[in-house]
């Protein structure tokens, strides 16, 4: 087989929630949440056995609902956290909570995705990150750094931080802010910055992106018209303190430095339906993936605002007298941003993309119809960006 081809592997129901499971750094393992209204709802743990392009997996039974976020903790590779629809007194509500994997479920012993008959797992529920007076939950966010007890849930207005106690089976409210003002007041999305000691969050409401200090749960930036349309999803550069994408349905992508957010650093426009999800490599931040309901998933490289935007810089020491004698050849023109593949395995929209925890090379999509991609980044590029 081919290194660079497409895995694939098919749910039976619709599913639009994916994360890697981020705790876990050495198997390439992703969580997916399915969508269906008549059947309970699964949580699909996929293994990929990158030596042999091989997928297994493990089932999860998440009976309360549909699940329309899912995140991993970063300390504890049992823990997770999903948003589910549930019923109550004929009105739909998308409540959070905190769950356990079951302890037997450790690398190794995972059926084969043509096993039909493999038996679905319970999962533990920790605890509900639900206020009533709240309203429905958009997602959780969990702080990048520390032990995994501290949770960010966005309620239709409402930045809720959570302390985790008592190993996660009890939540309690540690700190609220709410949106004031007119239109549409409902968060749609939200990350947690990994920088400055990880007190800052990132919201996203119809058009506009926010900045909030995690101490004082006071706004710290606006970008009041990040997009023409509703901004969709958000990430953080994981290398580059002030740098954040954003993605939404007026197709396009755009790169923020929130210390001037007057107007963008750098947009891409590559996208000709919604722009569902934008993620920046752990490792690499000049690749970017983003997922849309155009169906396709772009890799661009962002290499002019990454964290090396030269390429990897070289010591003095590293250079040859020979080298060192022809100074005119080191002035070379910096590399130029460019969309790397475009991806079209799937067949409907893509909700979610999201690179591996263990294996910065390679990345997983998600399209409604319940297919998972695992690709990886062009064996070409990768040597470029390494030698």
């Amino acid at each position: 087989m081919e290194d660079d081809a497409p895995v694939i592997y098919g749910l039976e129901f619709q599913a639009r929630a994916l994360t890697p499971q981020t705790a876990e750094t050495d198997a390439i393992r992703f969580l997916v949440g399915t969508q269906s209204l008549k059947y309970d709802n699964q949580i699909h743990i996929i293994d990929f056995d990158d030596e042999n392009n091989i997928i297994s997996k493990n089932v999860l039974l998440h009976q309360v609902g549909e699940i329309w976020h899912i995140s991993a903790s970063p300390a504890d590779r049992g823990v997770l956290a999903t948003c589910y629809n549930r019923t109550a007194d004929s009105k739909v509500l998308t409540c959070a909570a905190v769950w356990r994997m079951p302890a037997e479920l450790e690398p190794g012993g995972h059926e084969s995705p043509e096993d039909a008959a493999s038996p679905a797992h319970a999962l533990e529920l920790l605890c509900h990150l639900d206020h009533a007076a709240r309203g429905s939950t958009a997602c959780v966010v969990w702080e990048p750094a520390g032990a995994g007890g501290r949770v960010i849930s966005l309620a239709d207005n409402h930045v809720l931080l959570w302390d985790l106690q008592e190993s996660g089976s009890r939540a309690a409210l540690a700190s609220s802010a709410s949106l004031e003002g007119k239109g549409q007041l409902k968060f749609t999305t939200g990350r947690w910055s990994p920088h400055h000691n990880c007190t800052q969050v990132a919201t996203a409401n119809d058009t506009a992106v926010r900045g909030w200090d995690t101490r004082t749960m006071s706004q710290i930036y606006c970008i009041e018209n990040a997009h023409g349309q509703l901004v969709r999803d958000l990430d953080f550069n994981p290398n580059k303190q002030y740098y954040l994408a954003s993605c939404g349905d007026d197709c396009r992508v755009k790169f923020w430095d929130t210390r001037n957010v007057s107007e963008p650093v750098k947009m891409l426009e590559e996208h000709s339906h919604w722009v569902w999800s934008v993620r920046y490599n752990h490792s690499h931040d000049q690749l970017v993936l983003t997922g849309s309901s155009d169906s396709r998933v772009v890799l661009s490289n962002m290499v002019s605002i990454s964290s090396e935007p030269f390429g990897q810089l070289a010591d003095d020491d590293d250079l040859s007298d020979q080298e060192e004698r022809r100074p005119e050849e080191k002035s070379q023109e910096p590399p130029q941003d460019s969309v790397i593949t475009t991806y079209e395995e799937h067949e409907d929209s893509v909700y979610a993309v999201d690179w591996s925890s263990a294996d910065p090379w390679l990345f997983a999509s998600l399209s409604y119809d319940g297919r998972l991609v695992i690709n990886r980044v062009p064996r070409a590029l990768k040597y470029h960006i390494l030698l």
